[in-house]
């Protein structure tokens, strides 16, 4: 039972196991999720925030079971890090531009997270490439994508610098 529901906490309720592009699949039903939580139940960003932090630490422990006894120590179907990753830039992007947003700017600005989220994530300029390389646990499954999703949010702040 243990086992059953740890894999669906680090497969997102099996989306892991779609057999093409897992990740941009779970990045994108994040992003969906995101947006359901934020602007159709008015969920507080800080809240969203906070759990997305609980859910860090929680997955550092679930990824470490799951990946355990494989030889890969980053399968594709662990897509609990593409959650955590693209929920940094969208929480804080929410954070910033608290109150009322007209819903064409919220799109466009997802799209673009998500865009720059899976750049970032797949082309892994360092430090990204950095913790994908050199930490074969956990914690590199994961940091890669948090490393990528604070990318998205120094191109956003500059975007927002150079803009204003």
């Amino acid at each position: 039972m243990i086992k059953k529901i740890n894999f669906l906490f680090v497969t997102i309720f099996g989306i892991g196991k779609i057999s093409k592009i897992p990740g941009s699949i779970a990045s994108l039903v994040t992003i969906l999720f995101l947006y359901f939580l934020f602007h159709i139940l008015n969920i507080s960003p800080e809240i969203i925030l906070i759990s997305i932090i609980i859910i860090f630490f929680i997955s550092l422990y679930a990824v470490n079971i799951f990946i355990k006894n494989l030889d890969n120590k980053d399968p594709k179907e662990v897509v609990i890090d593409e959650l955590i990753g693209q929920s940094i830039p969208i929480s804080l992007y929410e954070i910033a531009h608290e109150g009322s947003k007209e819903i064409n700017q919220v799109l466009t600005f997802y799209f673009i997270m998500f865009i720059l989220f899976r750049i970032f994530d797949i082309a892994k300029p360092y430090p990204v490439s950095y913790y994908d390389k050199n930490f074969k646990n956990s914690f590199g499954v994961i940091m890669d994508d948090v490393c990528a999703g604070l990318y998205v949010v120094a191109v956003l702040v500059l975007y927002m610098v150079i803009t204003s």
